[in-house]
């Protein structure tokens, strides 16, 4: 993302001998592989304090800089520009004086601004360049986009009538090409993020478009755009995405990334043929959103240790289990970044690759062209790895490959869809691994969830009722003093009682008693019966620890558990 803001940085930098030549150099390389901006790459890794940049950004630029950024702004002056244009520009009045001047704090390279903002707001506008930070987040206070203000963008579309089959592919990029589209998809994408959305829905229907959020595993729906503008922003999105717009007969994937607020965030579009046009669902890979850590992914200690346990063995496989959306993917990250040493050798096959290690050799499946995560296996083992990642155990040629390598030296770390980890022992007996190679390769499998947290603004203490407590099988001599939280609801949560999301775990280490029943081809209750007895603690007991400290709600954990 090499643009004018990061030619004017460096600029700025070399006329005020900031930092040397060369590191402004490897600086404009790092913004363009990371789509970061050569500004916050600066602050970030220590060569300019962020008071200083932001002083010499003011000064080159011939503005003031706001010394005293506002907390609070009285709702006169907030009334001084539309929402629609303040999140155009990035920018929020601090102050309005009676002599018709309106001081606006901003980040600016652009001069222009200036007299379209005055013309605008119909007064003198007084530029001062304040923290890009404190702007965001006065914005996202005072000038949150609501339904309203999204739809009033695409009041100067032209509705398309007619069947898509009609329309030419000029047609069709024409449509996705129009200024309230792209303004339109934009927002909406940029929203998404900022709310922490894991995916975005684009559903058509016979007479409504409707666009969803999922966040912190709930969807939460939009106002929908007009049934007509289904087409044309359909064909934005896979424009972005350099999807093939014309095709629309069969399911199409792409991937594209994108800069909002300063951080780098993939999309990973799906496109699916419906009766009623194509549904379109963005995976959002926020990579600075998520903290590859053990210890910080909200693991218990007990379990973080013993993970790090198995990790740093030699060989054998670690399996981590969950459904779709349950944060494997981010527990074998997690586990990768700890083992990612100049003394061993990583390698991943993945479907697709979600977040880019440095250090790490990843190879994205492509059953296109028959590169299945068998072939990846096998090609791997010619490569002198020493830990392998398969994203997924799918058939028996690949578990049989991964057992080999975990034979043969290597440690292995892998996912399997199962309800709880003894299930992933049968999964692969199921696929006809031989007993004996399961209890001598396989070290632990962890079996995972992700629950909605309370939010602490307006969680409240409560009774549930007697129905409830009954759906957690306990003895009612264990829920004695025991204290129970809901969330009610408030603006900081958007009225849903929960905010964030939280794990719960279910660890099984293979011990030579659980060997022995794997061998003996035992069922996963037998095997499940055991581990509880030499300490595991099941998902349903690790909820349960979470209702009684207030945390979640035991509606979460029923509902996953």
């Amino acid at each position: 993302m090499f643009d004018s803001r990061n030619a004017a940085i460096i600029g700025l930098c070399r006329s005020y001998h900031l930092v040397e030549d060369s590191i402004l150099t490897n600086l404009q390389r790092s913004s363009e592989e990371l789509s970061r901006s050569v500004a916050s790459l600066l602050v970030d890794q220590g060569h300019v304090a962020r008071d200083v940049l932001l002083d010499r950004v003011a000064n080159f630029l011939g503005l003031e800089r706001c010394e005293n950024e506002p907390l609070e702004i009285p709702s006169h002056v907030i009334g001084e520009i539309d929402v629609k244009l303040a999140r155009m520009y990035g920018v929020v009045p601090i102050e309005s004086l009676d002599t018709g001047i309106l001081f606006i704090a901003i980040d600016p390279f652009d001069s222009q601004i200036i007299d379209d903002l005055s013309f605008a707001v119909g007064k003198d506008a007084r530029i001062e360049v304040a923290d890009p930070r404190t702007v965001q987040e006065l914005l996202d206070v005072y000038y949150r986009l609501g339904d309203a203000d999204y739809l009033g963008i695409l009041e100067e579309v032209d509705y398309v009538n007619g069947e898509v089959d009609d329309m030419s592919v000029e047609d069709l990029l024409n449509m996705a090409g129009e200024t309230p589209i792209i303004r339109f998809v934009n927002l909406v994408l940029s929203q998404a993020i900022k709310d922490k959305a894991s995916d975005i829905h684009f559903e058509p229907f016979d007479t409504e478009f409707k666009i969803r959020y999922r966040i912190d595993g709930a969807l939460y729906e939009m106002s929908p755009p007009p049934r007509e503008l289904a087409i044309p922003i359909t064909s934005r999105i896979k424009v972005i995405g350099n999807l093939n717009i014309a095709e629309r007969r069969v399911p199409q994937d792409g991937k594209v990334r994108l800069t909002v607020s300063g951080r780098a965030v993939d999309l990973r579009i799906s496109t699916l043929p419906t009766q009623f046009g194509e549904s379109v669902v963005l995976r959002v890979l926020d990579q600075t959103a998520t903290t590859l850590d053990l210890s910080s992914i909200g693991m218990p200690t007990e379990i973080v240790e013993s993970v790090e346990r198995v990790i740093d063995r030699p060989n054998g496989i670690f399996i981590v289990t969950g459904p779709t959306g349950s944060g494997k993917t981010t527990t074998l990250y997690s586990c990768l970044k700890r083992l990612n040493q100049v003394g061993s050798k990583l390698m991943t096959a993945e479907d697709p690759i979600e977040y880019e290690i440095d250090g790490i050799m990843q190879t994205a499946i492509n059953s296109s062209i028959d590169l299945t995560f068998a072939d990846a296996l096998k090609a791997f083992l010619r490569q002198d790895p020493d830990i392998i990642m398969v994203g997924e155990i799918r058939d028996l040629e690949t578990a049989q490959i991964a057992i080999q390598a975990s034979l043969t030296g290597h440690l292995v770390l892998t996912t399997l869809h199962t309800n709880d980890s003894a299930g992933a022992i049968t999964r692969l007996m199921d696929m006809g691994i031989e007993e004996f190679l399961i209890a001598s390769s396989v070290e632990a499998v962890l079996a995972q969830r992700l629950l909605r947290r309370l939010c602490v603004d307006c969680r409240k203490e409560y009774i549930p009722s007697v129905a409830l407590i009954d759906q957690l099988e306990l003895d009612p001599a264990l829920l004695l003093n025991k204290e129970f939280y809901a969330g009610t609801g408030c603006a900081v949560c958007a009225d849903t009682g929960y905010r964030g999301r939280l794990g719960v775990f279910e660890m099984l280490e293979i011990t030579e008693p659980i060997r022995e029943l794997i061998a003996d081809g035992r069922p996963a209750s037998i095997i499940r019966e055991r581990a509880i007895e030499q300490g595991m603690l099941a998902l349903r007991e690790d909820g349960l620890r979470s209702i009684f400290t207030g945390v979640t709600s035991i509606e979460e954990v029923i509902r996953y558990t």
